[in-house]
């Protein structure tokens, strides 16, 4: 009687003759039974042909090291586009129906249609990598349920600290670790503006303008000088690091009143003023901040230049890692991308998490010290949580509010 083990990459027949001697034929192949396409190119369709979507298609294209087993088949564009490129349609369900594709990366943007999309691809079978944040924070938990649900899998480390890696290595010391904080400048355009104004003294108008020119910042900077990029990058990461829904609630104060004399003043305090995004969790309570955040000048985060991303996590037995890179840009987001693919491809699992531990919200974890300017002059705000500096900035559009860094104090003297 015949047995067969399967394996990969070589399966091996065993079996018993009438006598007790015993047969085995070793025989190597190249493909693995249980995921048969896993030695073919996998086949790709990209939706959304922009920056993210093409600097994919450009890598790829290049068929060097393990790209080679990745292939771009079908492109989802404009309707006006689709004339340009064979691959291309404006047809979601056309796309969609392909018998041969096997995975799917979305860089649309934003969350509708892409949330629609990326659902219709899941529940088709197909493996999901994006890079889109805003619909990541929102829908990670209904992703990941459909993702199990298909058998398929949803990846999105591009969607936070570009091409560091980050997302793959906060899974990794959780993996071992109960995580305690996670925090950093998770974006590019934000830092790149505090720190031109603290390099050439320009107010944040004349740096902003000049993100805008060398592709840094959107022609609406919004999600960039008003925290709400960070705000998604922050749930997500928060959400892997405590096993936690993303929707929680999350006090968000941005750049935008930041003034050429703030940073002046920080630096003549040997301070610098950077966006820092925070989240801490002590046993089943947590909470987490967005804001503008005095910091020693020699401290790395100061020393963060350009549009560049410095993430850190605490572990409990890893303790502070630190993690630097571009944050964003063309081929950095489209590498992330890529490597989600490739471990598609060659079955490397990511962290299984189903985010529904439960945890209170407490913004006494972060309660502490702030320094306010409005049109009196400064002062210290003692024991104040970000919540209530968000009031008071809503009271009052052309005031400031830093955060202080634990290792920072200011006394009245510096007034």
């Amino acid at each position: 009687m015949g047995e067969i083990f399967s394996g990969q990459p070589s399966f091996h027949l065993q079996w018993h003759t009438g006598y007790d001697n015993l047969f085995s034929i070793q025989i190597q192949v190249f493909i693995d039974l249980k995921h048969k396409k896993s030695r073919i190119a996998m086949k790709i369709a990209i939706l959304g042909y922009g920056t993210i979507g093409s600097g994919v298609d450009k890598i790829i294209s290049s068929q060097t090291n393990q790209t080679k087993t990745l292939t771009v088949t079908r492109l989802l564009t404009r309707p006006a586009d689709v004339a340009v490129d064979p691959r291309a349609t404006s047809d979601i369900a056309e796309l969609l129906a392909d018998p041969d594709l096997d995975a799917v990366v979305e860089t649309m943007g934003g969350i509708e249609p892409a949330h629609t999309y990326i659902m219709q691809a899941l529940n088709a079978g197909l493996h999901v990598v994006t890079a889109n944040k805003a619909v990541v924070a929102r829908y990670l938990r209904e992703f990941s349920e459909a993702a199990a649900a298909n058998q398929v899998h949803f990846y999105y480390e591009a969607t936070t600290g570009g091409g560091i890696p980050w997302l793959k290595n906060l899974e990794n010391a959780a993996r071992v670790d109960d995580v305690s904080s996670v925090s950093g400048i998770f974006n590019g355009t934000s830092n790149y503006i505090l720190d031109q104004m603290s390099k050439t003294g320009a107010d944040f108008e004349d740096a902003l303008a000049q993100a805008q020119a060398l592709g840094y910042a959107e022609k609406d900077p919004t999600a960039d000088v008003d925290g709400i990029d960070v705000a998604n990058k922050l749930r997500i990461s928060s959400a892997i690091a405590y096993n936690a829904s993303p929707d929680f609630a999350l006090p968000t104060i941005g750049i935008r009143h930041v003034t050429a004399a703030d940073i002046k003043w920080a630096d003549d305090h040997d301070l610098a003023i950077r966006l820092i995004g925070s989240s801490v969790r002590d046993h089943h309570r947590f909470t987490a901040v967005i804001a503008p955040t005095l910091v020693p000048k020699h401290s790395l985060e100061a020393n963060c230049p350009d549009n560049f991303n410095l993430i850190r996590l605490v572990g409990d037995t890893i303790g502070e890692l630190q993690f630097f890179g571009q944050g964003a840009g063309q081929l950095p987001t489209a590498h992330a991308i890529i490597q989600d693919l490739l471990d598609i491809d060659q079955n490397v699992p990511h962290l299984s998490r189903h985010f529904n531990r439960d945890l209170f919200n407490d913004a006494e974890l972060m309660r502490g010290t702030w320094l306010w300017r409005d049109a009196e002059g400064w002062q210290t705000l003692e024991n104040t949580t970000a919540g209530e500096i968000s009031v008071r900035l809503a009271r009052d559009s052309q005031a400031s509010a830093y955060r202080l860094a634990s290792e920072v104090s200011i006394d009245d003297d510096s007034f």
